[in-house]
């Protein structure tokens, strides 16, 4: 019997060795937006670890977008140097290097997540004022938002522009454009944070436009064989924000723009809704998705057993599973799974394979 989790995935060009994908995960390591060695150990372990593909951070494209002053970006020239021996060696280990090109909007300049005390990094202490949506901050303890004006908007697009170009000339061959958790673009999709009366809020068409004129300028200068994803908050879990039936339209629209893959997840517009977090809580609305929008998706969410993840994908319910808790908790996470799954050839790197080969007997993990 074949275990779907080990299966090739191919998008546009790029082939994928497994459907286990390791998720954005901010590391607020970066100094000056430029990834340091942390970077090359935290990813380069889990592509050694057997990932299918190793997705970096949420990395912004200016300044003004990073969450903290110690997130990692993709705005000049120096950055791109720096990412280029992580994404060879990413590559040099059987995985794909992608990254997650984002803005914060309202969420930026704030403290990284271990200050005891959080919120808003002060102007004197090296913080700004974030660009959003609006001018209304997402908890009081954040800087204060202004709002982006039209031309604003459309030079940030460019940014994103520019990113794109920067993030091939880096190595990365997948991109994921970040529009959930709140953060800039969920912020324009949101009922609950954009109360916009002009071409940018209102109405489905005008929520969603900021985003769809931005996948379309990023399709258009990404090369054609390589695949883009968006991430989408596919549910605000509060009445009268965004939720799965426009989750279901907006990837609709997506898919004409050039998106190969939805990635799914849910929250981040408001600090006070209800989450149902529980082990695979997002199945269903990305499910759905896929069902509805005819779109491959990707599922995060409290995915940490081998066997429910192969369960999501013979359901039908994901193509790929990304991992992010589990991941942390063991970069060798697909290793392990395979040997639980009965997969004679666990994705060892040459390094390690030799062991086995060597002194006889199967790989086990913890032996």
């Amino acid at each position: 019997m074949s275990v779907q989790l080990f299966e090739p995935y191919q998008l546009r060009s790029v082939s994928f060795r497994n459907r286990i994908w390791v998720s954005p995960m901010c590391m607020y390591s970066a100094e000056e937006g430029i990834p340091q060695p942390w970077h090359m150990v935290h990813l380069g372990s889990r592509a050694a670890g057997g990932a299918g593909c190793v997705m970096a951070e949420a990395t912004s494209v200016e300044p003004e977008g990073r969450i903290s002053p110690s997130d990692a970006g993709l705005w000049n020239d120096e950055q791109v140097a720096a990412w280029r021996p992580i994404t060879a060696f990413i590559r040099s280990q059987g995985a794909v290097p992608a990254v997650q090109l984002a803005h914060a909007g309202r969420k930026a300049s704030t403290r990284e997540p271990w200050y005891e005390v959080r919120g808003g990094v002060p102007l004197d202490e090296g913080g700004w004022i974030p660009k959003s949506v609006g001018e209304d901050r997402f908890v009081l303890s954040h800087n204060k938002p202004e709002m982006l004006a039209i031309e604003e908007i459309h030079e940030l697009r460019d940014k994103w522009v520019s990113a794109a170009r920067r993030a091939l000339e880096a190595g990365f061959r997948f991109i994921e454009i970040h529009a959930a958790h709140g953060y800039l673009f969920h912020q324009f999709l949101s009922p609950l944070s954009n109360k916009r009366t002009d071409e940018y809020g209102g109405s489905f068409e005008n929520r969603t436009r900021f985003l769809l004129e931005v996948t379309r300028a990023v399709r258009e200068v990404w090369r054609e064989d390589l695949p883009l994803a968006v991430r989408l908050s596919t549910t605000d879990w509060v009445e009268g924000g965004w939720d799965a039936d426009q989750s279901v339209e907006l990837a609709r629209l997506l898919k004409k723009c050039g998106v190969d893959l939805i990635d799914c997840s849910s929250g981040g517009a408001t600090p006070d809704a209800e989450i149902p977090v529980a082990p695979g809580y997002q199945v269903p609305n990305a499910a759905r998705i896929r069902r509805e929008s005819d779109v491959p998706v990707g599922v995060v969410g409290l995915i940490t057993d081998p066997a429910q993840a192969e369960g999501i994908l013979s359901r039908g319910d994901a193509d790929v599973v990304l991992l992010g808790r589990a991941s942390l908790d063991d970069p060798y996470w697909p290793i392990h799974a395979a040997v639980e799954l009965g997969i004679e050839q666990p994705p060892l790197p040459k390094q390690y394979a030799w062991v086995k080969s060597a002194f006889g007997g199967r790989y086990r993990p913890n032996k």
